[in-house]
């Protein structure tokens, strides 16, 4: 009977969560931030990879020329000035950057008197919250502002609310996943690296050496205070990189000691490029246009540039022009927002073979090429 009763706590009993899971959900160390504003701080304030890899994408698709149509111009008119505070091509980067990062990106839509859309504002996504219904449908958006929360519409049948993106999340109905949250580790390890690399610079580059006590015959070992004004001696004479090599006036039972770094403790450069391939890795950069060391595999430029239109950045725009030209059918039914290809630098070369190759089929027609090329 006491086993029956066992076996049926048990079967009742919570299920138990291990405590490294407690600790540490996402099974990162303490030195990573965790919150969505310290891991941006981290990653476009203090590391230089970061930040330009970010500011490449987000800017190409700024600057990615787009084809509008609809409402008799004024959906150009909106989208080449969303707002007073922001131009089309602001307007684009900041989401891109949004959804890069965060993997979320928020629009809200001020309507005019005419009941159409006259201004696109971008919402900071780490301040929305969804809100769902019984269903679990989106239901409304709050926007906390400060200590207060704003209740925004989500997009209805008879209202077009806020639009929302999101990249994919495999584990998560209603929210995306960003690439910082996969580049937070390399982020907080390159970070690291360039301290220590600092801290070693600061100090000449490595344990310079260290002060042995020898007394003399019946000497006795520092004292408390001898031990700390020799400390402070040496901080205020000797560290640093513009003291470097200073010479080094011993008293008697002082003898220098001279130390040195081997190869292997100083191999943390390697560590840090390696950190640095895999922020660009996440964020879809090839490492070669960062100027990183080590990384042959593009075989010049012109081809690592193409590559970033290919698989970063025009993805990343086909996404946002699609998002855009759904949500702004509400308005305008003919609405249409969509890339340019033909006016993309990066892809000249591939228009260029595209033309030869059509150029020289003999089988097709003059007016079947034109189709072909999509110039017809």
């Amino acid at each position: 009977m006491f086993d029956w009763l066992a076996r049926k706590g048990e079967a009742n009993a919570p299920a138990r969560v291990p405590l490294a899971f407690l600790q540490d959900v996402r099974g990162r160390g303490a030195d990573v931030p965790r919150s969505y504003e310290a891991r941006v701080w981290a990653a476009m304030h203090e590391n230089p990879v970061a930040a330009r890899a970010l500011r490449l994408v987000a800017e190409a698709v700024g600057a990615a020329p787009l084809v509008i149509e609809g409402g008799d111009g004024d959906v150009s008119a909106l989208l080449s000035a969303p707002n007073p505070r922001a131009s089309g091509s602001a307007f684009l980067e900041r989401l891109a950057a949004h959804l890069v990062l965060h993997g979320n990106a928020y629009v809200e839509a001020a309507e005019g008197g005419t009941g159409k859309a006259a201004e696109l504002y971008t919402l900071a996504p780490e301040r929305v919250r969804i809100e769902t219904d019984a269903q679990g449908w989106p239901a409304a958006f709050l926007y906390q502002t400060g200590t207060s929360e704003v209740r925004l519409s989500a997009p209805v049948d008879d209202a077009a609310g806020v639009l929302h993106l999101r990249s994919l999340s495999p584990c998560d109905d209603l929210y995306g996943l960003g690439a910082l949250e996969a580049a937070s580790g390399a982020v907080a390890a390159h970070n690291e690296a360039a301290r220590w690399n600092r801290a070693l610079l600061a100090n000449s580059a490595r344990p310079s050496g260290a002060l042995v006590f020898e007394p003399k015959d019946g000497g006795h070992e520092l004292s408390a205070e001898q031990l700390s004004r020799l400390r402070g001696e040496l901080d205020e004479g000797f560290a640093g990189a513009r003291r470097a090599g200073r010479p080094l006036l011993l008293e008697g039972g002082l003898k220098w000691q001279a130390m040195a770094m081997s190869p292997a403790d100083m191999d943390f450069a390697a560590g840090q490029a390696a950190a640095a391939r895999d922020i660009a890795l996440a964020l879809g950069v090839p490492p070669m246009l960062l100027g990183l060391p080590g990384d042959n595999t593009y075989a010049n430029y012109a081809e690592a540039n193409r590559a970033l239109w290919r698989l970063t950045v025009l993805p990343l725009a086909g996404r946002i022009c699609e998002a855009l030209t759904e949500w702004l059918k509400f308005w305008w039914a003919d609405a249409a927002v969509r890339v340019d290809l033909d006016k993309v630098h990066a892809l000249s070369a591939d228009r260029a073979e595209m033309w030869k190759r059509v150029s020289a089929a003999d089988f097709l027609t003059a007016d079947e090429k034109k189709r072909v090329l999509g110039i017809a």
